[in-house]
């Protein structure tokens, strides 16, 4: 069997994982917790895992690749076994470059298959659903719906 430190490197080479996902993944395949720790003292201390860095990837991937909003990115980054604050940090420096209605917008269109406007009242509700799903913001949501229905 690999040292925990050169299984979490074969890890670390096929993507950016947190320190608690490396911790989970190591547990998993059966090392014990000295030798999980050693190793990622040792990742941690050559920049091999950086929490901070795993955030940021993950926000600018579920922002310009998913199209998520600002609550759905935090709660991704977070379930990564990253900080709040790190987590924090790491959306709101991604969505300082982004417009938040703008990307709201980009899924209302996707979603309406290049339609302007809301059907009908079931489509509405679904669309809500979908945007809360999402991660955006339930007022900011209504504003947009709301104006994509009375455009009819």
């Amino acid at each position: 069997m690999p040292s925990a430190y050169h299984e979490a490197l074969r890890m670390l080479a096929r993507r950016e994982l947190s320190e608690s996902q490396i911790r989970q993944r190591l547990a998993r395949h059966g090392h014990d917790a000295d030798a999980i720790e050693e190793a990622v003292t040792r990742l941690r201390n050559e920049r091999a895992i950086d929490d901070a860095r795993v955030a940021e990837a993950i926000a600018r991937t579920e922002t310009s690749v998913r199209r998520r909003g600002r609550l759905r990115v935090r709660l991704k980054i977070e379930r990564a076994g990253i900080a709040a604050a790190t987590a924090k940090s790491a959306v709101d420096e991604a969505f300082d470059t982004i417009d938040d209605d703008a990307l709201m917008e980009a899924s209302i269109d996707k979603r309406l298959h290049g339609r302007q406007t809301i059907a009908d009242d079931r489509e509405f509700q679904r669309m809500y659903r979908y945007l809360v799903g999402q991660g955006f913001e339930p007022d900011r949501i209504m504003t947009a719906l709301s104006a994509r229905k009375q455009r009819h």
